[in-house]
C-alpha cells in the first residue's frame, strides 16, 4: 500500500493543501461622502435588494460605521413611507 488511492479511489489524485483562497476587499462605494441622506431614495435602492432586504456590508463594501448609518436611513425612509417594507408583491 503505496498511497490511499487504493484504499480511497473517490478522492482527488492532487494533495495540494498549500492552496488558499484570495479574499479580495471591495472597494468603498461611498467614499468620502459625509451626509447620508434618508430622503434619496435612489441612493438608499443600491443597498436594497429585490425582496425590500438590507444588504449586507460584506456585499456593498462599506465600513462598519457608514452601514449603521445606511440602516437608520433606510429605516426612517420606510417609516416615512418613501421605500416600501417589501419588494414586490407576488400575487
Amino acid at each position: 500500500m503505496n498511497n490511499g488511492s487504493a484504499l480511497f479511489p473517490l478522492q482527488p489524485e492532487s494533495t495540494d493543501k498549500t492552496r488558499q483562497r484570495v479574499i479580495r476587499k471591495r472597494a468603498n462605494p461611498i467614499r468620502g461622502q459625509k451626509q447620508i441622506d434618508y430622503l434619496d431614495v435612489k441612493f438608499l435602492q443600491r443597498y436594497i435588494n429585490s425582496q425590500g432586504k438590507i444588504l449586507p456590508a460584506r456585499i456593498t463594501g462599506v465600513s462598519a460605521y457608514q452601514q449603521r448609518r445606511l440602516q437608520k436611513a433606510i429605516k426612517y425612509a420606510r417609516y416615512l413611507a418613501l421605500i416600501p417594507y417589501v419588494g414586490q408583491d407576488l400575487s
